[in-house]
């Protein structure tokens, strides 16, 4: 059995917001649309990498650079890149949450649960979010890793998140959608829940996640469970 939470910080980026939208300002640049999902994850490997030397970036910083390799391949060399990065990078502030956030974020707050959220992008980017589905009063902080200046899963961002919200490792969860992410949360003491949407395998080679389930208000409903 795994303790109720007192806290359950989620993950932003693809757990709580749709990047789908971003293919299309792939498409409307002139790059196709399956090369989002490339881009995305090229901007984690490249987070991840300096977070592992001691280094730090911002999130933005990294996807325009990412982006800018990128259009470095591409056929059109006559396109004026930087306003296909700053096209690209503007679609996150018009993002919005999954479906099944709304619910599932409301089943943990009448249950007295705090939420917290913690990003590897802006927490200003989060806060839009929130506020475009009228969720911001549902969530008690909204923050991201330039504090800690370690990207997600550095332990040093779930000890700062456990840190601010002022209770131990072992009294908080971390919903994600990302196994990396569930898998660096339990390292740092807290339990990994794992929002698996389009029924996944979960990789062997991480820690399993304690809790998981199709949906963000089935995840709220196994997480309550005594």
């Amino acid at each position: 059995m795994v303790q109720v939470p007192q806290v359950v910080v989620f993950d932003v980026n693809e757990t709580l917001s749709d990047l789908t939208p971003l293919g299309n300002r792939f498409e409307e640049a002139g790059l196709p649309a399956h090369l989002m999902p490339v881009w995305f994850a090229g901007v984690l490997r490249d987070g991840f990498a300096l977070t592992v030397s001691g280094a730090y970036a911002d999130f933005a910083d990294v996807a325009a650079d990412v982006l800018r390799d990128m259009l470095s391949g591409a056929d059109d060399r006559h396109k004026d890149v930087e306003a296909v990065v700053r096209h690209v990078l503007d679609g996150f502030g018009e993002l919005r949450c999954h479906p099944d956030v709304a619910p599932g974020m409301r089943r943990l707050c009448e249950a007295g649960i705090r939420l917290f959220t913690l990003t590897n992008g802006a927490a200003a980017l989060t806060e839009r979010l929130l506020e475009s589905e009228g969720l911001l009063a549902l969530v008690e902080r909204r923050l991201d890793v330039s504090a800690p200046r370690a990207w997600k899963p550095s332990p040093a961002a779930y000890q700062y998140v456990a840190g601010e919200a002022g209770v131990r490792p072992e009294l908080m969860a971390l919903a994600a959608v990302h196994p990396w992410d569930v898998d660096g949360a339990q390292r740092a003491g807290l339990v990994g829940a794992w929002l698996n949407r389009g029924d996944k395998p979960y990789p062997r080679v991480m820690a399993a996640p304690r809790v998981q389930a199709p949906s963000l208000p089935a995840l709220a409903t196994a997480l309550l469970q005594e």
